[in-house]
């Protein structure tokens, strides 16, 4: 049961949660249409999943995993799905932080960092690491198509020197339905475009690897990251942008992910984002 909960979890994030039952008892009507706040009754992360969120990245002498309370995972779960039918894309997760961020002087948003779930629990196993102006804005499930859609309010809007770009798992496993390879290029081309008609630096970076997803019994992903990092590579030399290269520092031989640098196969674990951070600090120190 409890290798359930955490698989639910660390698949499907921590980006919006809450007690599907408080919220209806609670919450007022989602809005309909054209509205001047689309955002309203967006449900709210619990206590318990947070708790356990926190508990994944202690490394505090004894500290332990907190196990959250079954009935919370059910209700995120209900709660997440039925946010995605009113807000597919996610533009409601930063709204409002964009809205402070883009009054911040400059030097407070020198790099904003796009991604799924790798990058967003990114803050949450080392927040240290988004200070100085890093911006986090991964969302946990989304798929290139999704991260496309909000790229223009969740970076370009907010004006930074540079964005760092890392997307493709979910693609691969097919969260918002089949797809094909040329349909994620096309999706990751068109977010760089964007940065660069606006001045944003691109930091792109390598799919991480995964032997397998839980989520997706049956597939086997490792051959199709290495086929997907191998464009990257090269689109991000086509057209000037700086590749870094997680997945050769993070990778077995067979092109999992190596098992003391994660808790199930596609989600690094402080051990893994330690790996990934003098990567990531060596391309960023060169922004001016």
């Amino acid at each position: 049961m409890w290798q359930t909960i955490q698989r639910s979890i660390l698949v499907l994030g921590l980006g919006i949660a809450g007690s599907a039952q408080a919220q209806a008892q609670t919450a007022p009507q989602p809005p309909v249409g054209l509205v001047d706040d689309p955002c309203i009754g967006a449900p709210q992360i619990t206590p318990g999943l947070e708790r356990y969120r926190q508990s994944l990245f202690d490394r505090s002498p004894g500290a332990k995993i907190v196990p959250p309370p079954a009935a919370e995972v059910e209700a995120y779960k209900l709660a997440q799905a039925e946010q995605v039918k009113r807000d597919w894309a996610g533009l409601c997760r930063y709204r409002a932080d964009n809205a402070r961020v883009a009054a911040r002087p400059a030097a407070e948003r020198r790099i904003v960092f796009m991604g799924d779930s790798i990058t967003e629990n990114w803050s949450v196993a080392h927040p240290d690491f988004f200070a100085n102006g890093a911006i986090n804005r991964g969302i946990s499930g989304q798929t290139t198509p999704q991260m496309l859609v909000r790229f223009e309010a969740d970076v370009v809007a907010l004006r930074p020197k540079a964005v760092h770009i890392m997307a493709g798992t979910n693609d691969l496993a097919g969260n918002t339905g089949p797809t094909t390879m040329r349909d994620i290029q096309n999706n990751i081309i068109a977010m760089i475009a964007l940065a660069k008609a606006n001045g944003i630096r691109v930091f792109l970076a390598s799919t991480p690897p995964a032997g397998s997803f839980s989520w997706r019994p049956g597939l086997k992903p490792a051959a199709q990251i290495i086929q997907l990092n191998d464009w990257l590579r090269g689109y991000a030399r086509r057209v000037g942008a700086t590749y870094l290269d997680y997945h050769a520092a993070l990778a077995t031989s067979d092109g999992a992910l190596k098992r003391e640098l994660s808790p199930d196969g596609v989600h690094p674990n402080n051990d893994g984002y330690a790996v990934m951070e003098p990567i990531t600090r060596r391309a960023i120190s060169l922004l001016r």
